[in-house]
């Protein structure tokens, strides 16, 4: 959605961007830690339902 929306574009975008990276698996690089130091990581969702569908 921030791609689609062209949000990326701006420095506002980009911070959103790199606070997803940051809460994902392996965080941030020390290179982005660097650059982006006022990053704060975003919540990630809890998953309540962690049950795998049958697919047939």
């Amino acid at each position: 959605m921030l791609i689609q929306n062209k949000e990326h574009l701006t420095m506002e975008g980009l911070s959103k961007i790199v606070a997803i990276k940051a809460s994902m698996n392996t965080g941030l690089s020390d290179e982005l830690k660097a650059a982006f130091p006022d990053i704060t990581p975003v919540q990630r969702p809890n998953v309540l339902n962690c049950r795998i569908k049958d697919p047939y």
